[in-house]
């Protein structure tokens, strides 16, 4: 889970972020702008693009409600909380979108950074995530983090302090969600399942698989769908 340059995603030229008041904000031409933030987990680390939880949600969207979803995914294996903090200050393509993912944290807890630094930066990461959903908080979504400890990579490791820490982790992400009135969406327990089921696991031992990505999307679509109504 360290960082690797070599995942980071080309967004071509950058503009300046800056805060508009909330909608209307979803068009007639029927096409809509998603942003995924986030790390490995939002990338799709060891699986194809394709087979990412952002792209999946793309796919089943635009093919349910024949719309554009144009997608922008802001994420790099290894990132913590301040990594993703800074790349948002450099800038988005786009000032304001209509879908607003998020889902971060497994680097500071993997990386051993005091849980404190999560507290402090995970809401201003939230505040920027609804800043950029044009101010609307119920056009962001915030994603719990998956369980390595459910995987060969984490053989011989403290897998129970891991899941412990893995559930403090979302038990804060999603106090702060709801109090900001954003949606949270658990999917840790599917992640739960990756030894009695190695379908769930990438061919690394260690990411979720296309599969696994699929039955994030299945808890995912149904929360985002009033979203585009």
């Amino acid at each position: 889970m360290e960082p690797s340059v070599d995942n980071i995603l080309e967004t071509g030229p950058t503009t300046n972020i800056t805060n508009e008041s909330a909608g209307p904000h979803l068009n007639e031409s029927g096409t809509y702008n998603y942003l995924a933030l986030g790390d490995s987990y939002t990338i799709g680390a060891s699986v194809t693009s394709a087979e990412s939880f952002p792209n999946q949600l793309k796919d089943r969207l635009e093919q349910a409600l024949k719309v554009t979803v144009n997608t922008e995914i802001i994420a790099v294996t290894g990132w913590r909380t301040d990594n993703l903090l800074d790349a948002i200050n450099r800038g988005t393509l786009l000032p304001s979108y209509d879908l607003v993912t998020l889902l971060i944290g497994v680097n500071n807890q993997y990386q051993g950074k005091r849980f404190s630094i999560y507290t402090k930066e995970f809401p201003l990461l939230l505040q920027r995530a609804i800043d950029l959903a044009y101010g609307n908080p119920k056009n962001v979504v915030v994603i719990s983090i998956p369980d390595y400890a459910y995987t060969p990579f984490a053989a011989g490791r403290n897998t129970d302090k891991i899941s412990q820490e893995i559930d403090e982790y979302n038990a804060f992400a999603k106090a702060t969600a709801l109090q900001n009135g954003v949606p949270f969406v658990y999917i840790t327990d599917i992640t739960r399942h990756g030894l009695t089921n190695p379908d769930l696991v990438a061919g690394d031992g260690l990411h979720p698989s296309g599969e696994a990505y699929k039955r994030f999307v299945d808890e995912l679509y149904p929360v985002v769908l009033p979203i585009f109504d």
